[in-house]
């Protein structure tokens, strides 16, 4: 495991008024390591695959494109550099041994104390020839939010990108039309990072207003 920070209170807001009564808790946030094979199954297979698929295509080479493989809860996640991620997602579509045809998604996670490493994108794959599912995650620093896009490969990520990209700010080069989905136009920041304000809105119920909850009183 590797620490990339420490979460406080209940929701790790800071600078407000926690009254969710778990204002104390303290957690360090980890960060599964690499695994080195053999790991059994179906992940040595894939991993196997992959490494001869980058090499038959004149490269990048397996150790180049994957900062590491990580198997935890069952669960096989490709580690890319950011640069190499639409040619190692493009050789799990297409090459026969692989044959990931869908992409399920993309999410954005924000780890505001991983230096140089604080906005990850986790794309899962489904294989339906293979029946196997992976993960592949890339990571970009806050002073240079960019990676690739994957809608060429994936036509389906168009709108997760764009949530992302709206929630998060992660931008997706060459994504063919990366504006906002959920919030305004004019909407400053991105509400899901983790150093976003709390903020809201005053919420009205009869006979009573509700504060927004940076604005509610701290219970100690």
């Amino acid at each position: 495991m590797t620490t990339v920070g420490v979460r406080h209170g209940m929701f790790g807001v800071r600078g407000s008024g926690d009254t969710s009564g778990f204002g104390g808790l303290v957690r360090p946030v980890d960060m599964p390591g690499g695994t080195r094979p053999p790991d059994g199954g179906d992940d040595d297979e894939v991993v196997a695959a992959l490494t001869a698929a980058l090499a038959s295509r004149g490269g990048p080479t397996f150790d180049e494109a994957v900062e590491k493989v990580v198997v935890h809860g069952g669960q096989l996640t490709l580690h890319v550099r950011r640069r190499h991620l639409p040619a190692v997602a493009l050789t799990l579509r297409d090459d026969p041994a692989l044959r990931f045809e869908m992409s399920l998604g993309a999410s954005g996670v924000h780890y505001p104390d991983a230096a140089g490493h604080e906005l990850h994108v986790v794309y899962p794959l489904q294989s339906i020839t293979h029946n196997r599912r992976l993960l592949l995650e890339v990571s970009a620093p806050d002073s240079d939010p960019h990676i690739p896009s994957l809608t060429r490969i994936y036509p389906t990520t168009d709108w997760h990108e764009r949530e992302t990209y709206d929630f998060f700010g992660v931008h997706f080069d060459g994504h063919p039309s990366l504006t906002r989905i959920q919030m305004p136009d004019d909407w400053e920041g991105h509400p899901q990072r983790k150093d976003y304000p709390l903020g809201g809105i005053p919420v009205q119920y009869k006979g009573a207003t509700i504060p927004p909850p940076d604005q509610r009183r701290a219970y100690s």
